[in-house]
């Protein structure tokens, strides 16, 4: 009897995997809100960098500023924009490039994490598998709307006249913070893809200067040559930045929205599935 009784007793040893955890007793909205939490825990991890380091500050914030300044003063006078004045047309391109280039920050700072071991620490940890990618995209949709409003007063300072109304500024506002959104993702996937940030850093420069420069936001696609045209019109920040004139300045805006939205949701359908593979593979 004694012996049937220390049977029953005896539990067989579980797998390391079988161990319930914080993350494995979440159920239903649980699951959600942990996730939520996780994110906006890594979240805050970056945000405090960025007030414990400054220069990432100034770095984010000091090509925008000496791009309206170098534009409006030294280019604006050869650059010919014809329906709006020329810091009117800047405005926006401004914000795409900015967005566009803090992006890269996405990318370095990610191999910078895989190399150093972090990413590997974090899936130790009983926390949502997407926290690690959603915090950081998160904290750098923060950054860019810090950016945008920093670069808006400046251009307001300027003589940059939005036409609209508050509510149609706001819309392209967040529009083109949702293509910001967009590229950071796709800046996430090459970050853990290559893994090293001097590598990162080399392969992401011809991307930038190929979706900025070849865009148009700084000239109008008319002043480009004919074979160039039909890119330069249509590519994603393009598209992007065309609603946004429009939803600053007035006129038809229904197909520059829904172009801009389409390549938006497009992007994201491929970023993030594509950033999360590579996330997988770097832990």
């Amino acid at each position: 009897m004694t012996a049937t009784a220390d049977r029953a007793t005896v539990t067989s040893p579980r797998r390391a995997d079988e161990i319930d955890s914080p993350v494995r007793e979440r159920r239903g909205l649980g699951v959600v809100s942990g996730a939520i939490a996780d994110t906006w825990a890594i979240t805050g991890r970056h945000m405090i960098a960025y007030r414990r380091v400054p220069g990432l500050v100034v770095a984010a914030t000091i090509q925008p500023v000496l791009a309206v300044l170098l534009f409006k003063y030294i280019f604006g006078g050869a650059i010919s924009t014809p329906g709006y004045t020329f810091i009117d047309y800047l405005v926006p391109g401004i914000f795409g490039q900015a967005l566009v280039f803090g992006a890269q920050a996405t990318a370095v700072g990610l191999a910078s994490d895989v190399k150093s071991g972090l990413i590997q620490r974090m899936w130790s940890l009983p926390m949502s598998r997407a926290a690690m990618l959603a915090g950081r995209t998160t904290a750098d949709l923060i950054r860019n709307t810090f950016v945008i409003a920093l670069v808006w007063v400046l251009g307001l300072a300027l003589g940059f006249r939005p036409r609209t109304g508050v509510l149609a500024c706001l819309a392209g506002v967040a529009l083109i913070l949702l293509l910001g959104f967009a590229v950071c993702w796709i800046f996430a996937a090459i970050g853990l893809a290559l893994r090293d940030p001097e590598a990162v850093t080399a392969a992401t420069a011809p991307a930038i200067i190929l979706i900025v420069f070849s865009s148009t936001a700084f000239v109008p696609a008319a002043s480009m040559p004919g074979w160039l045209q039909p890119y330069a019109a249509h590519q994603p920040l393009s598209a992007v930045l065309a609603a946004v004139r429009a939803l600053f300045n007035g006129g038809p805006t229904a197909h520059a929205v829904i172009e801009a939205l389409a390549w938006i949701v497009g992007l994201l359908a491929v970023a993030v599935p594509l950033a999360a593979r590579n996330y997988r593979r770097a832990a």
